[in-house]
C-alpha cells in the first residue's frame, strides 16, 4: 500500500498537467522535479558539496531545462554551454577549496548532461504539436516494461542481466519488460485520437524500452558505485524522484529525436 497509493497519485498527477495544464506549466512544474533530482544526485555523489556552492551548482546545471521553455533544442543548447562555462567559473573559483575541483568539475558536468539536458529534452516534447500523447506514450512504455519485467522476473528469471549492478534484473524479466511495454504502446495507440504506423510504433517501442533499461541500470550503477541505495526519499515507498525517472532520461531525449527528425 506504501507504494500503491502514492503510485497512483503520481499517475492521476501526471495525466493531469500533460491534458490539463498548458505546457508553461508543464515546464514549470518539470524544471522543479528537475531541481530535486539535482539536489539527490549532488547528495549521493558529493556529500561535501554543501551551502551557497551546493545550490550554485544545481542552479547553474539547471540551465538547459530553463532554456527549453522556448520549445526549440537551439535554446536548450546554448542552455547548456550557459551551464558549461559557469561551472568551470565555479571550478575555478573554488580551486584550492574545493578537496578535489576535478571530481566537482567532472560530477557537476555529468549531472548536467545526465539529468538536465535529457529533462530538457521531455520538455521539448511537450511543446510539441501532439506533446501530450508522446509523453504518455512514453511514460506508458516505461511503466508497461518496468510492470512486465517485474512478474516475468518473479516467475521465470533466473540468468541475471547485469548481476553486478542490478542484482534483481534478469534476462527473462527484460524479455518480458519488452514484450510488456510494445503492448502497452500498441493499447495506448489505439484509443488516442492521434495514432501512428503500429509497425514502426513496435520497433521504436522495443529501443526506447532497452534504452529505458540502459537508464535504469546507469542510475543503479551511480548507486552501488557510492553505496547507497535509494537517491531519497521524498516519494515514501518509491524512494527518490530520481528513482522514477531514471528510466525517462535517457529514454526521453532518443523519442524527441524521432519525432524532431520524422521518424515517428
Amino acid at each position: 500500500m506504501n507504494r500503491v497509493i502514492p503510485g497512483f497519485l503520481m499517475a492521476a498527477g501526471w495525466l493531469f498537467l500533460l491534458f490539463q495544464g498548458p505546457p508553461l506549466l508543464f515546464w514549470v512544474v518539470v524544471s522543479g522535479g528537475a531541481c530535486v533530482a539535482l539536489y539527490e544526485f549532488f547528495r549521493m555523489v558529493m556529500s561535501s558539496l554543501r551551502g551557497w556552492r551546493l545550490y550554485a551548482t544545481i542552479a547553474v546545471c539547471l540551465c538547459p531545462v530553463l532554456a527549453a521553455v522556448a520549445g526549440q533544442c537551439d535554446t536548450v543548447l546554448a542552455g547548456m554551454l550557459a551551464s558549461l562555462l559557469v561551472l568551470m567559473a565555479l571550478s575555478l573559483h573554488g580551486y584550492g577549496t574545493i578537496d578535489d575541483v576535478l571530481q566537482y568539475t567532472s560530477r557537476s558536468g555529468l549531472a548536467c548532461m545526465y539529468i538536465s539536458l535529457c529533462v530538457a529534452h521531455i520538455v521539448l516534447i511537450r511543446f510539441l504539436p501532439q506533446g501530450a500523447f508522446w509523453l504518455t506514450l512514453l511514460v506508458g512504455i516505461v511503466a508497461g516494461s518496468d510492470t512486465g519485467a517485474y512478474y516475468a522476473g518473479r516467475a521465470f528469471g533466473k540468468r541475471k542481466l547485469f548481476p553486478l549492478i542490478s542484482p534483481k534484473k534478469t534476462v527473462a524479466g527484460g524479455v518480458g519488460g519488452v514484450l510488456a511495454g510494445v503492448a502497452v504502446a500498441e493499447g495506448i495507440n489505439l484509443f488516442f485520437p492521434v495514432q501512428t504506423d503500429p509497425l514502426i510504433l513496435g520497433l521504436v517501442s522495443i529501443l526506447l524500452i532497452v534504452i529505458g533499461i540502459a537508464g535504469d541500470l546507469t542510475e543503479s550503477m551511480i548507486k552501488r558505485s557510492v553505496g547507497v541505495k535509494d537517491s531519497g526519499t521524498i516519494l515514501f515507498g518509491h524512494g527518490g524522484l530520481l528513482d522514477r525517472i531514471d528510466s525517462l532520461l535517457l529514454s526521453g531525449p532518443v523519442l524527441y529525436y524521432l519525432l524532431h527528425f520524422g521518424i515517428l
